[in-house]
């Protein structure tokens, strides 16, 4: 049997179409459907897993004071600024009172006139007292003269009578001698607490302390307990912190903490847990904390200023772990993809406690030493070629 010949036109064709048909199918491996996926591959680990819990809060202050005037007046002066430290004692400022001059002549005057009085009562029960004390002797008298009868009986009844009038006159007077003398022991009492009251007309700090609001500036008119000052006790600051229930089972008071301000990205502040709410939040499902915290020089954080927080309880138990990266979800089953002869299996797992590194405990499923596919270029499948790389390649 012969072959056809074949034009030279139609060879070189051919030779085109076979030289297209190779690269096609080389494309196809290397870079098409077919081609092996890139992927980065990390082998389980023995680790001791460190949970860290972290949290959003709130710096506050535990001890915090109002200071304010005991009576109603007009803010004089204030000698002090907001920021300003203070000490236990130290006068912040002055008080100007409405009418306390005014109130203090008044209740002297009533003192004095009060006075009089117990002096007029007293005089009252000098008198009685002779007078009973004459009655008495003239009734004795008369008596003593009835029996002989030298003196009719109505007589001796008389003198009786005039005894228990004169009895009578005594408890009187007695009665309101001391009603005089309580009435001014009332006066003189509140003559002192006015005094106090004038005493109080310096606002005093109650404790060391640091100035954070000035309510009312001087001019002012504030009433009884209304505050002129706050101030906050350096030493009480900390942060209320919430974290989620789901990993806040090894949350305790003492662990170590991490302090971040938002004030100050990347200088955060050693901090350690105070203490840990017996009442949680059943609406947000978090638990709350306070979170005390030790200042820098550079002094403390603004009341009510947002911090990140993170607790570091003590290290787990040393076992199997894995990148969290390396977890997937098939088919609603949690499981990770492990490399196996440059081949591709999804094996499911049982996790344990997290890291803030992005370790995970592996409870069942694979053990050391086991390659786990970290990062793909795109979707994987059972049994798929791979190509497994150091890096994978930013997308730009």
């Amino acid at each position: 049997m012969k072959w056809p010949r074949l034009a030279p036109r139609t060879l070189a064709l051919a030779a085109v179409i076979a030289t297209l048909l190779g690269l096609l199918a080389y494309v196809a491996v290397r870079s098409g459907p077919m081609s092996p996926v890139a992927v980065t591959v990390e082998t389980v680990q023995q680790r001791a897993i460190t949970p860290g819990l972290a949290g959003i809060g709130v710096i506050e202050a535990q001890r915090s004071y109002q200071v304010g005037p005991t009576a109603a007046g007009r803010v004089l002066e204030l000698q002090v600024e907001v920021g300003d430290r203070v000490q236990a004692g130290q006068v912040l400022g002055r008080m100007q009172p409405v009418d306390m001059d005014q109130r203090l002549q008044a209740q002297s005057a009533a003192a004095q006139r009060a006075g009089s009085g117990v002096a007029a009562a007293e005089a009252q029960l000098r008198d009685a007292s002779a007078m009973l004390v004459q009655a008495r002797a003239q009734y004795e008298r008369y008596e003593a003269l009835g029996r002989t009868q030298l003196v009719s009986r109505e007589m001796v009844d008389n003198r009786a009578l005039d005894l228990q009038r004169a009895q009578a006159a005594r408890q009187t007077a007695e009665a309101g001698l001391s009603a005089a003398r309580q009435e001014l022991s009332r006066l003189h009492a509140e003559h002192g607490a006015v005094v106090q009251q004038q005493a109080n007309l310096q606002l005093l700090a109650p404790v060391d302390g640091l100035v954070t609001a000035r309510r009312v500036e001087p001019g002012s008119t504030v009433l009884p307990g209304q505050p002129v000052l706050e101030l906050v006790d350096p030493a009480s600051v900390w942060v209320n912190v919430r974290f989620d229930q789901a990993g806040a089972g090894a949350l305790v008071a003492g662990l170590p903490a991490s302090v971040a301000l938002r004030s100050r990205p990347g200088e955060p502040l050693p901090g350690r847990v105070r203490r840990v709410e017996p009442l949680a939040d059943a609406v947000s499902e978090e638990i709350l904390a306070k979170v005390s915290l030790s200042v820098d020089d550079r002094g403390l954080p603004s009341i009510g200023e947002l911090a990140e927080v993170t607790v570091m309880p003590a290290p787990l138990s040393p076992g199997p772990a894995a990148r969290n990266a390396s977890l997937q979800r098939v088919d609603g089953e949690l499981g990770v993809w492990r490399v196996r002869d440059q081949q591709l299996e999804f094996v499911p797992v049982r996790v344990g406690r997290s890291d803030r590194d992005g370790w995970v405990q592996i409870l069942s499923g694979v053990a050391v030493g086991d390659a786990l596919v970290v990062y793909s270029e795109g979707p994987l499948a059972a049994g798929q070629r791979i190509s497994v790389r150091q890096q994978l390649a930013v997308a730009r």
